[in-house]
């Protein structure tokens, strides 16, 4: 992929914000979480603003268009200049009927998970025409221009989409639908926050390409958040660095990705996963920022493993046992029947699907949303029936299972999810949600051992006893992730599937995490079956590499030669669509 502002030129300056301060109402008073913020934005500028969660990105940005609860945040600057017909207009001076004029005609808001966005009882098309109305009530046939808009933002079946609800549509088909839903006015300046998170790299590829395309056609400004490194890097021409609510750095693109200065900066292109090579351990933030005039090569030199070492592991695998065989497993999903319940439209899920998983293995599992990777991992799991084919259970048919033996399976086998908050009941506090699955299998002798065991499971995840009583809402994503994959060993499994476990984290979390699977897979022996749709951590972390179209394994390979020796052309198509730091 391209870099797609190679031949961008940006034009006279349309905001410029001053000394930007929001804070929060808590008990104590009010609390900044985005302090004395800074920066100026031109026509046709893409503008990336990078950090962990809870650095201010979201929050300084949305500040612009007052578009946070008024009731608990006090927003102070000394401007927020915004061009409008060559007048600068103060947008921290206007009131609420005022700003309305502002937000959406003139600056829009593309957000995260556009299937929260939407209304999920109304159709799409009455949704985007309210939000067009809205500032033209005199616009002749507006439902013609709202369909050539959803044209124009490269979707087939406008009918078919203009009349859909939100749960009807795929997250790439949605994102292009909000995206259409911030033009309908026509504003100058997109602020785009993780637009493509959670979504595949041939759709990143797509949803970017198309930003760069309307950005040109409407002249946009866009302010583009996001925690993906190669995306930035590839898409915008100037960068900010937010660290705790405060710019540590700014920059053109190519002066913050090849000679960064702040050790903040340096951990978070540091964290990423190298395309090159292999090593034992990612670098961790703290490492920078312990040590600010460490450098990559310097880790990357103490942690690489050579070839040699590499061979060795996978020969050692090779010898193991295999602690799943799937042999020619099939599935299909009926998607529309006539009036007489006959099948007329069906999705092959998973189609004639065989391979191994090794005692101590990690298997990268990748392809393109609908491939059918989840599917495969519910047919493993026993929760969905194949239609043809078995899976064995260290050399034992499923299909031949008993009600006991299927129970000392599921305690083989656990999940850990994409999104950690949802896999955990925000009623319940940490450590007894730990504590519930022993509760269920009834291991160990008395209850107080059960918590002690729970406990002795948060200093192993790199948590500490304090955790115990707190509640998922307390802590943050990270921890909560470190929380799953504590209450997933409680159990002692022997295989873990992990289902995106690290997409929607931020590089430097994503690192400890990895860090962490890869200490307790050598700590306890444990296979996994590492589910993402980011190559580069696949090719991190896992031995070997499947890569699944249209529910077919259409490439086996080492993850060593993933990346570089792939042979089919969907690989290919994948891998080239990569965004690179480097």
């Amino acid at each position: 992929m391209s870099n797609l502002l190679e031949s961008m030129d940006t034009g006279k300056v349309i905001l410029k914000v001053e000394g930007l301060t929001t804070s929060f109402k808590t008990k104590n008073g009010y609390n900044p979480v985005a302090r004395n913020i800074s920066f100026e934005l031109r026509s046709s500028e893409i503008l990336g603003i990078v950090g962990e969660s809870g650095s201010g990105k979201s929050v300084s940005s949305l500040s612009l268009i007052q578009l946070l609860p008024r009731s608990i945040t006090q927003i102070e600057s000394i401007a927020i200049q915004y061009l409008k017909e060559d007048e600068f207009v103060d947008l921290a001076k206007l009131n609420e009927n005022q700003i309305r004029q502002f937000r959406g005609k003139e600056i829009a808001v593309i957000f995260q998970e556009p299937l929260s966005a939407f209304n999920p009882s109304m159709r799409l098309g009455k949704q985007l025409l309210e939000a067009y109305v809205q500032y033209n009530p005199n616009a002749l046939n507006p439902a013609h221009y709202i369909r050539g808009l959803i044209k124009r933002v490269k979707l087939d079946n406008v009918d078919q989409i203009y009349q859909a609800y939100p749960h009807q549509l795929s997250g790439g088909q949605l994102q292009r639908v909000m995206i259409a839903m911030a033009l309908t006015c026509k504003p100058k300046i997109l602020i785009a926050d993780e637009p493509t998170t959670a979504l595949d790299v041939g759709i990143q590829k797509s949803i970017l390409a198309l930003l760069n395309e309307l950005k040109n056609e409407y002249n946009l400004a866009i302010i583009f958040i996001s925690h993906e490194l190669g995306l930035v890097k590839e898409f915008c021409d100037k960068v900010i660095i937010m660290q705790k609510g405060v710019i540590v750095e700014t920059g053109t693109t190519n002066q913050i990705f090849k000679t960064p200065n702040h050790p903040y900066t340096k951990g978070l292109l540091a964290c990423t996963p190298p395309l090159k090579g292999k090593m034992n351990r990612l670098p961790t933030m703290d490492y920078f920022l312990k040590s600010p005039t460490s450098s990559v090569i310097e880790f990357q030199k103490n942690n690489f493993i050579t070839e040699q070492e590499v061979q060795n592991h996978l020969k050692n695998i090779e010898r193991n046992e295999s602690v799943i065989e799937v042999k020619s497993l099939s599935k299909l999903f009926v998607r529309e029947k006539n009036w007489y319940g006959k099948p007329i439209s069906i999705v092959q899920a998973v189609d004639d699907a065989s391979f191994e998983l090794k005692k101590g293995e990690i298997l990268g599992l990748v392809g393109e949303s609908g491939s059918g990777k989840t599917t495969l991992s519910n047919l493993i799991n026993g929760s969905i029936k194949a239609d043809s084919g078995e899976v064995l259970f260290k050399g034992n048919s499923l299909s031949h299972f008993n009600k006991k033996e299927w129970k000392r399976y599921y305690k083989s086998m656990q999940y850990i999810f994409q999104n950690p908050y949802s896999s955990l009941n925000p009623k319940i506090q940490i450590g007894p949600s730990i504590k519930e699955p022993m509760d269920v299998h009834h291991l160990l002798g008395s209850n107080s051992e059960r918590k002690q065991k729970a406990i002795d499971l948060l200093f192993e995840v790199g948590l500490d006893e304090t955790f115990y009583n707190r509640f998922p809402s307390q802590l943050s994503g990270g921890q909560r992730q470190r929380v799953v994959i504590a209450r997933a060993l409680a159990i002692e499994p022997e295989i873990l599937i992990c289902d995106e476990c690290v997409s929607a984290l931020d590089v430097s979390v994503q690192a400890t995490i990895i860090n962490l699977l890869l200490e307790l897979r050598k700590k306890r022996n444990l296979s996994y079956i590492f589910i993402s749709h980011d190559l580069a951590v696949v090719r991190f972390i896992s031995d070997r590499v499947m890569v699944m179209k249209n529910g077919r394994i259409v490439e086996k390979v080492t993850a060593e030669n993933f990346i570089e020796k792939a042979t089919h052309p969907y690989t290919k198509s994948l891998i080239e669509a990569m965004p690179q730091i480097i």
